[in-house]
């Protein structure tokens, strides 16, 4: 096999690929025999037909057939041969036989940078302690009583600071209602039917809460906020409101005892000391699980401050694209109307800029360690794969799969099962030093 590599700018390299005849008419006549093997042509028994007229009749076909065969192998052979470290397969095109059966093409792709890798294992990472104290278990179980709190009737007196206020209230300002001077102001701020509110100083609007002391069941008062100038609805900042507010209910917040019904309430079955372990073991699993995001964190920071190289604009452009069709959906998946979406839009495209930079720059980091340790994706990790999405989705496996080849995702997934094993590899070898709070501490006492 011949290759030629003409490189262009921007990491683009056009590789003329040409093959053998020996190699092209080996495979044309095992092809043109399969044919010659079903054909049925007028003057002959099926199989009986001269290789001339089996050529010329199915001469299309074949040369199909042939393409699809040794396109993609020869492709890779010539990465292969050429020590080509490819990104991305632009385009392939040009596909030509000559009368000698010679076969020729052109394939577009797009190389990866070239860059030094640091020494990577044995990454200094600081690491916060996953033992879980009796302090972070008290707090867990304070926060689980504080949830099962019941909320009761206070009869006979106004409302003090620490009440639980059930209310009615309207807004207006400027003689107008709130809702029409700032129709995109939350419901709350326009006013409300059964309004439960915390009286606490500096809850809800500036003096609120403070204005209600003393109010009474079903006995109306009129509340007056000044809004601050750099308030955040521009049509309220700066303006006097008054708000009708009726009370309706005065509640208590009554905390349940900590005590072994109050563990069998939460989990059937279990007294308090099982409840307690069962806060322990959860808060050290999240510990577990926080520590593991941190070394990886650590890792990526560390690589990316040690290793500079410049992108490929194409591949650029494409994952800016892509990360900017994230951020638009997850925006709109939060409820923000298109029209919001287009006054941020340099924001968003400045945002998808950097999420594209700093995800490209880690994968081409990720997949050239890959390559010095010999990292690979066997066919069981990405059936595994399969097998866990399937489960996820409740469809089966068989399911998964040809959905998955429909939209021509499987690549995708053995490329993130690569990356995520690189990344294990990475956080196995690493060297785990104390967090800098943990030794401050140790320090002061």
């Amino acid at each position: 096999m011949k290759v030629e590599v003409e490189k262009q700018p921007g990491f683009v390299s056009k590789l003329q690929i040409e093959l053998a005849p020996e190699e092209v008419a080996k495979e044309w006549d095992a092809i043109a025999n399969g044919f010659a093997r079903f054909a049925k042509i007028p003057g002959y028994r099926p199989g009986k037909a001269p290789r001339a007229v089996i050529d010329k009749r199915f001469r299309k076909e074949i040369q199909e057939e042939l393409t699809k065969k040794l396109v993609s192998k020869s492709y890779r052979e010539a990465i292969e041969q050429e020590q080509l470290r490819v990104a991305s397969l632009t385009n392939i095109e040009d596909v030509q036989f000559d009368e000698d059966k010679a076969m020729r093409f052109r394939a577009t792709v797009v190389t990866a940078p070239e860059f030094e890798l640091p020494d990577y294992k044995n990454i200094a990472v600081q690491l916060a302690e996953t033992r879980v104290s009796t302090a972070e278990v008290d707090e867990a179980l304070e926060r689980l009583r504080d949830q099962s709190a019941d909320f009761v009737d206070v009869p006979g007196r106004g409302l003090q600071m620490g009440d639980f206020a059930v209310l009615d209230f309207e807004g207006s300002a400027d003689n107008k209602p709130i809702s029409e001077i700032a129709p995109q102001a939350s419901k709350n701020l326009q006013g409300g039917k059964k309004f439960w509110l915390h009286l606490e100083a500096d809850n809800f609007l500036p003096k609120f809460c403070e204005q209600l002391i003393g109010q009474k069941p079903d006995e109306t008062r009129l509340v007056i906020i000044h809004f601050p100038e750099d308030f955040p609805m521009k049509e309220l900042a700066g303006k006097k409101a008054d708000y009708a507010v009726t009370v309706r209910e005065i509640k208590e917040k009554v905390l349940p005892a900590v005590d072994d019904a109050f563990a069998a309430k939460l989990v059937p079955g279990k007294s308090l000391p099982d409840l307690r372990q069962i806060i322990e073991h959860d808060i050290e699993h999240a510990k577990e699980h926080d520590a593991e995001r941190a070394k990886e964190s650590h890792i990526l920071k560390y690589l990316h401050e040690q290793i500079h190289f410049e992108l490929p604009p194409a591949l650029l452009q494409n994952e800016t694209r892509r990360a900017l069709a994230e951020l638009v959906q997850r925006n709109r998946e939060r409820g923000v109307t298109d029209e919001m979406l287009k006054e941020k839009e340099k924001e968003l495209i400045e945002g998808a800029a950097g999420l594209a930079v700093n995800r490209l720059k880690t994968n081409f980091i990720l997949h050239r360690i890959a390559e010095q340790e010999k990292i690979q994706v066997a066919k069981e990790d990405v059936d595994l794969r399969i097998r866990q999405e399937a489960t996820r989705y409740d469809i089966s496996p068989d399911k998964m799969r040809k959905e998955l080849q429909q939209k021509e995702a499987l690549d995708d997934i053995a490329e993130q099962i690569l990356l995520g094993k690189t990344l294990d590899f990475l956080k196995a070898n690493v060297s785990v030093e104390p967090a800098q709070e943990n030794t401050v501490k140790e320090e002061r006492s």
